[in-house]
């Protein structure tokens, strides 16, 4: 027997932090979503899940058949703002006697009196979004809302990347990975090179690059693609073990579905830019060629703009197409 590999085992046995995945129902396509118990002092959930009822009475559920009830938890830490994923955020923190709620200060879905909206609007204005589903997809904006409580600025404090949370058994170690949204954050545990991923690592689809608003100047685009290949790139350089994700399974080989993510983003990149008309075309154009029936659907246009955008943003920013402004709208020709 070796010894130092057996002492190894045996420490990583009696010492690994307990990570506990909770399943909880969402009313949005994606389906359930993963959050993550953090079962060491502090007391840590990471996401919280939608504000809806059965997400609620699930969570309560989850917890207490682990021993917990919502009182126990003492800190929150989000892995970005989107409703699925900080919903109860505000709910829990009450009911906990104010646990401290962590989350990226490039993320925005999460405060009160945040001009998002407005921004979005500036931003599907030049992607060509016609104004008849400017207001479906402001109707859709603000249903999707009601799934979160909004929370006061003294209500959360700042992720910062780099920086380490700390447990009885150990740390975590947050990682800035965004693409997905701004402020995406992941959670490394250095001990045995696990990895809590949110929605940037999902084992059965490549997540959306949701359009954003650039954080440090708003009236300018977030680099979402590109940005999400390095972030792809960067956990990859910690060899992670295992990768827990926002939704669905759980990632044990992590390199096949890296290498997986960049050929899909390469090949749709390739896609797009077939789709671009010799007069020229919008993003919106290119979205409703790229996704015929989700693109007209009122849920999922949003997204399907974000996508188009995402690779029409990243195939300039490689010299593969020119833009030019007409009337205040984005229109792309290849190179």
């Amino acid at each position: 027997m070796h010894i130092l590999p057996f002492y190894f085992l045996l420490f990583t046995f009696y010492f690994a932090m307990r990570i506990i995945p909770i399943k909880l129902p969402t009313p949005f396509p994606v389906g359930p979503v993963n959050v993550y118990l953090i079962a060491e002092e502090p007391l840590t959930l990471i996401d919280t899940g939608p504000k809806m009822k059965e997400a609620i009475e699930t969570l309560r559920d989850g917890l207490r058949k682990n021993g917990f009830l919502f009182s126990d938890i003492r800190r929150i830490v989000l892995t970005h703002a989107h409703e699925d994923h900080c919903g109860l955020a505000k709910k829990i923190r009450d009911e906990a006697k104010d646990a401290e709620i962590l989350v990226h200060a490039w993320e925005t879905g999460h405060k009160i009196g945040r001009l998002e909206y407005d921004e979005h609007r500036r931003l599907l204005i030049r992607a060509g979004v016609p104004e008849k589903n400017l207001a479906m997809m402001r109707r859709m904006y603000e249903g999707v809302r009601a799934f979160a409580d909004a929370l006061e600025d003294h209500e959360h404090a700042e992720l910062n990347d780099e920086e380490e949370l700390e447990f009885e058994n150990g740390t975590l170690r947050v990682l800035h990975t965004p693409g997905h949204t701004p402020g995406s954050c992941s959670f490394l545990r250095e001990a045995d090179r696990t990895v809590i991923a949110g929605d940037c690592v999902l084992k059965r689809i490549t997540p959306n690059p949701v359009l954003s608003p650039d954080p440090i100047d708003p009236s300018k685009r977030f680099p979402s693609l590109a940005e999400y290949r390095v972030s792809l790139a960067r956990i990859r350089s910690f060899a992670p073990t295992l990768v827990h994700g926002g939704h669905g399974e759980s990632v044990n080989d992590y390199e096949e579905l890296f290498n997986r993510n960049i050929r899909a983003i390469q090949e749709r990149q390739n896609i797009v830019l077939s789709l671009i008309s010799k007069t020229g075309s919008t993003a919106w154009e290119i979205g409703l060629k790229l996704f015929p029936e989700e693109g007209r659907d009122n849920v999922h246009s949003f997204l399907v703009t974000s996508e188009a955008v995402a690779h029409l943003d990243l195939a300039h920013s490689e010299g593969k197409t020119g833009v030019e402004i007409k009337d205040g709208v984005e229109v792309y020709r290849r190179q």
